[in-house]
């Protein structure tokens, strides 16, 4: 497959700014990939490798800084983990994976635009049960697409108020790395389709990262580059959602 200079600089962008809210990035490489057009078969194995790299940076950098909270972790990727495995397993009509991507893309262009970043005056007591009925349907959901499903838990442990915005950062990317690989796990059993360029993808998408995640757990101003995330993506919900 031959990439367009725009693709690796968007993409570079992706990881930048995903790592600096501790995503690994899947639901922006999928975007940029379907607008490139790679094959649905393609996309999924593809940007979950991307993740496994981005996630473990961004991972890193936010535990150092002492965000990360076990006891709210553990019972989302216990749950997450058989689940991502099994939707890795499924294939699903190209079709479907299209409209259901595009849908998907619509959680990460509100979060952008609307809710750049959201503040909690005080935290709640999250519940272990709640959980872990959370973490499977994410999980579920990560692997049949192929992301890691930090965007969607993201939103999830914000909204109920149980972590604030760096310790969601880092929950967010713990779940994204394991979660990819079990998803990975799942897609290699079936047999999987991996780009020829995979090795420049990831050094694009791990140098972005890396930058991303260190920027982002200190002071950094991410407004513009959200504005710009957020048109990639909606081009792509566009492109996927009406078969442009």
């Amino acid at each position: 497959m031959d990439f367009y200079w725009w693709f690796y600089i968007l993409l570079f962008i992706v990881a930048f700014l995903y790592a600096s809210v501790g995503h690994g990035g899947a639901s922006g490489y999928l975007a940029l990939m379907a607008l490139a057009g790679f094959a649905p078969a393609e996309m999924r194995p593809t940007a979950l490798i991307l993740n496994l790299f981005v996630s473990a940076t961004s991972f890193i950098q936010y535990y150092r800084g002492g965000h990360f909270k076990l006891r709210i972790f553990w019972p989302f990727i216990l749950a997450s983990i058989p689940m991502a495995f099994w939707g890795g397993r499924i294939d699903i009509d190209d079709a479907f994976y299209k409209q259901l991507l595009g849908i998907l893309l619509l959680v990460p262009i509100i979060r952008f635009i609307f809710y750049p970043n959201p503040s909690i005056e005080e935290l709640k007591k999250a519940s272990p049960v709640f959980s872990l009925g959370i973490g499977a349907m994410i999980g579920f959901l990560s692997g049949l697409i192929g992301i890691g499903g930090g965007i969607l838990l993201s939103p999830v442990l914000l909204l109920l108020k149980w972590t604030d915005q760096k310790q969601t950062a880092a929950i967010s990317a713990l779940f994204i790395l394991i979660n990819s690989a079990s998803g990975l796990i799942g897609q290699w059993t079936k047999g999987i389709q991996i780009s020829s360029g995979m090795f420049l993808l990831v050094v694009v998408a791990f140098v972005g990262g890396l930058c991303g995640a260190f920027l982002g757990s200190l002071r950094f101003d991410q407004k513009v580059l959200k504005y710009i995330l957020a048109a990639v993506l909606m081009l792509a919900a566009f492109k996927l959602l009406t078969g442009g």
